[in-house]
């Protein structure tokens, strides 16, 4: 009778550890930290509500998994810290940076839609001119390499122009002192370049569809399919956030960019603010490689729907 009994509990003490193995073997992998990008420009709201309101530091809080903001504008330096596995989200990144990034063999994928910024975006010409598009050829135009889209239209390319790669806050300076003739530059940079003088030539508006996105490394999502869940609904909640507390949220963003309310509207209107991509949003990122590809920019072609993950389309 001992023994039945004896036989009976570690049967019991059996079960109950492998219950306890099956829990912990179904709770979510958890990183110890995540790592994302801290870009407030052009106007990216929802990546500074996010951080001022510590969005994603409440929703990693009962897993004790510490957010780590990096401050990286460059979308060619996001692509490289996020191959490197130093960076593990990009909260906003231009699709231009992503394909460029993809072509060149680094597993970056969209996770979720930011902004369809068509008046965000503009060339603006020095000081003293007014210049069209098609007065660019054979000038100095300065600005962040991939942004040149703008010269489609009128059937231009990358080599019609003497174009160095610069950042935008950079390419302002140039202008504005005369030593380039013209720069691509985005939101408070062209109220301010519009202020001294340099006169907008172009928006994207009615040219192309500029795509900010928030965009992933592919082996944290394989890794850690539940964080990576939940940082882009985070995402979308700010954004949700945004559109329920709008005078807020404003608030916010002037204070960061250190602009006017009034700007902030503006900029505010400018910006396309989106969360869910459509196929419309496929078919622009097709057309963006193959301008990529024309100019030099971009060597070998990607299977563009791959680069986008099923959660960013739903």
């Amino acid at each position: 009778m001992k023994l039945k009994n004896l036989f009976a509990a570690a049967a019991v003490a059996a079960g109950l550890c492998l219950t306890g193995m099956s829990a912990v073997q179904a709770a979510p992998k958890m990183p110890e930290s995540i790592s994302i990008t801290y870009v407030k420009s052009p106007f990216n709201l929802q990546n500074i509500v996010m951080k001022e309101r510590g969005m994603l530091e409440d929703a990693f809080k009962a897993e004790g998994v510490k957010i780590n903001w990096r401050v990286i504008n460059s979308g060619a330096i996001q692509g490289q810290a996020m191959a490197s596995g130093d960076l593990d989200f990009s909260a906003v990144m231009n699709t231009a940076s992503v394909l460029m990034a993809a072509g060149a063999g680094n597993p970056i994928r969209i996770a979720s839609g930011v902004g369809h910024p068509q008046k965000i975006f503009a060339i603006i010409g020095k000081p003293g001119t007014d210049y069209s598009i098609k007065d660019l050829k054979g000038k100095k135009v300065v600005g962040p390499k991939g942004t040149v889209l703008h010269l489609k239209k009128e059937g231009m390319t990358i080599k019609d122009v003497d174009f160095i790669s610069m950042d935008p806050a950079k390419a302002m300076t140039a202008v504005l002192s005369g030593s380039a003739d013209a720069g691509l530059v985005a939101a408070g940079l062209i109220i301010k370049a519009n202020a001294e003088g340099a006169k907008t030539i172009t928006t994207c508006e009615g040219l192309v569809e500029p795509n900010l996105v928030m965009a992933v490394r592919q082996a944290f999502v394989d890794q850690y399919p539940e964080a990576y869940e939940r940082m882009v609904a985070t995402n979308r909640a700010a954004l949700k956030w945004i559109r329920e507390h709008k005078a807020e949220a404003l608030a916010m963003g002037a204070k960061e960019q250190g602009i006017s309310i009034e700007n902030a509207e503006k900029l505010y209107d400018w910006s396309g603010f989106y969360d869910v991509l459509t196929e419309a949003d496929v078919k622009g990122l097709a057309a963006d490689q193959q301008f990529l590809i024309d100019n030099g920019m971009m060597e070998k072609a990607v299977d563009v729907r791959s680069l986008i993950l099923p959660g960013a389309m739903k």
